[in-house]
């Protein structure tokens, strides 16, 4: 599960695509990449990767590889699993998927996200737009459930949670 929709993916995509030639070189790449934590050589890059660019729907399947959970809970094709079992899957890759986004965002790796780290991710996304009036102070106290001022894991995943809850049930 990826708590960033279809829609924000194209605008990062949109956002990173600078000369508008509708394809990620691997020097936009890079830069999304080494904004979130991941450090790589262009070498390296293209050797993983096999190519010089990627275009929106290789883009996706990108961010669906580097996303994705690889944990002891994966299953096998073809095995059977009861309802209770598959509910403990989902809610242990759900939370694994959750921490590494609450990672991305807990920039100075204090366990908590500020207004000021959550303000800087949704900047260099390109989800923050100055104009918008969005406060991010207000946004981290909607969820801050003991009202230090930021959000800790458990605040964030109520926070994603009900968010992406509110799409799903729109």
């Amino acid at each position: 599960m990826s708590f960033i929709c279809l829609k924000d993916l194209r605008r990062i995509f949109d956002n990173l695509d600078k000369n508008r030639d509708g394809l990620l070189s691997l020097e936009e790449l890079n830069w999304l990449l080494s904004m979130v934590g991941h450090r790589y050589s262009l070498e390296e890059l293209e050797s993983s990767i096999g190519k010089r660019a990627l275009d929106f729907y290789e883009f996706l399947i990108l961010h669906n590889s580097i996303t994705g959970t690889s944990s002891s809970t994966d299953v096998g094709i073809g095995e059977e699993v009861s309802p209770t079992e598959n509910v403990a899957i989902v809610e242990a890759d759900q939370d694994t998927d959750l921490l590494e986004a609450f990672c991305v965002f807990d920039l100075n790796r204090d366990g908590f996200i500020s207004r000021d780290e959550l303000q800087s991710v949704l900047s260099r996304l390109g989800m923050w737009d100055e104009r918008s009036g969005k406060d991010s102070a207000g946004m981290i106290s909607a969820y801050d459930s003991n009202r230090d001022g930021q959000l800790d894991f458990e605040e964030f995943k109520n926070m994603m949670l009900f968010t992406t809850s509110r799409f799903v049930s729109s």
